[in-house]
C-alpha cells in the first residue's frame, strides 16, 4: 500500500492501534471504527466522549507519546503534519498514511474513504454516503466574499482549497478563488478595497483557527455584511459533512439578516 504522497505504508493486516495526528480524520475513525483509535492531538475534540490518549499537537505532536502507545498505524496530513515528525515515525517502524491537502468536498471524502476502507479494512459507512449525497449539488452563486483564516497577520482563503470548494456549492464564491496561493496574505487596506469595489460583498469568519467573533473581525470592515461560522463546519471534512450544509447555510442566512 501506498499513502496519497506515494510513500510505502507496510501494513501486514488492518490496523488495530491506530493514532490520528488529524483532526477530521480523528473524527471519522473513532466514529466508523471504535476502539480502534488509541492516540490524538489536543486538537482532536470530536466526537465529544473521545477518550484516548493525547499526544500533544498536530503540528507539534510528541513523537515519544506517539512511539509509547505502540501503534501499527499513524494517521497524517501533509497540510497539518511535519514532514521530519512523519520521517522519524517511520524511521521507528511505525507505518504512517500521509493524506493530500483536499482541494474540493469530493476530494475530502475520496480520501476519507482510502483511509477507512483501503487502511482498516472497513466497509463504507453510512455517514460517508449520507454526506456524499448531501453535497451532490451546488445552489446559485448569492455572495462573493472574503473568508478570514487568521489576523495579525491577516490570512485569508486563497484557491484550491476544500473550504472554497463548500462555500462555493453553498451558493458563495470566494474573492481570492482565482490566485494560486491557498493561503493569501493581503494586508488589510486590500481586503477593505475588495468591498469597496464591489469585487466582494460578504465577509465569511470562521471560528478556526482562529476564533473570530462578533467583536473580534467585524471591527475592521465597518458596514460589511459579515457571517460567523462554524469553523469544524467548514473545514472538516468528516461525519461533520452530513449536517454541514444546514448549519452554514442557517449562519450564512444571518448575515443578511
Amino acid at each position: 500500500m501506498r499513502d496519497e504522497l506515494g510513500a510505502e505504508v507496510p501494513l501486514t493486516g488492518p490496523p488495530r492501534r491506530v493514532v490520528s495526528l488529524v483532526p477530521s480524520i480523528t473524527e471519522a475513525v473513532a466514529v466508523s471504527a471504535p476502539g480502534r483509535l488509541v492516540g490524538a492531538t489536543e486538537y482532536c475534540a470530536h466526537p465529544a466522549d473521545l477518550d484516548v490518549s493525547r499526544v500533544g499537537g498536530s503540528k507539534y505532536p510528541v513523537v515519544e507519546s506517539v512511539l509509547a502507545l505502540a501503534p501499527d498505524l499513524v494517521l497524517a496530513n501533509a497540510e497539518e503534519n511535519r514532514p521530519d515528525d512523519v520521517a522519524r515515525l517511520r524511521e521507528r517502524g511505525v507505518p504512517v498514511f500521509v493524506t493530500a491537502a483536499p482541494e474540493s468536498v469530493p476530494a475530502g471524502l475520496e480520501s476519507l474513504r482510502r483511509v477507512l476502507v483501503d487502511c482498516l479494512g472497513l466497509g463504507v459507512p453510512d455517514w460517508w454516503w449520507k454526506a456524499a449525497s448531501r453535497w451532490e449539488g451546488t445552489l446559485v452563486r448569492r455572495w462573493t466574499a472574503v473568508i478570514p483564516v487568521w489576523r495579525r497577520p491577516w490570512v485569508v482563503l486563497g484557491g484550491r482549497t476544500f473550504a472554497t470548494d463548500v462555500l462555493r456549492r453553498l451558493g458563495v464564491a470566494n474573492a481570492y478563488a482565482d490566485l494560486a496561493d491557498r493561503y493569501p496574505r493581503p494586508k488589510l487596506p486590500e481586503l477593505v478595497a475588495r468591498f469597496d469595489s464591489g469585487a466582494a460583498d460578504l465577509l465569511v469568519l470562521p471560528d478556526e483557527p482562529y476564533r473570530f467573533t462578533g467583536t473580534d473581525g467585524p471591527e475592521a470592515f465597518p458596514g460589511v455584511p459579515s457571517a460567523l461560522v462554524s469553523g469544524r463546519h467548514l473545514t472538516w471534512y468528516g461525519p461533520s459533512l452530513v449536517e454541514a450544509p444546514d448549519v452554514l447555510l442557517d449562519q450564512l442566512a444571518a448575515a443578511g439578516r
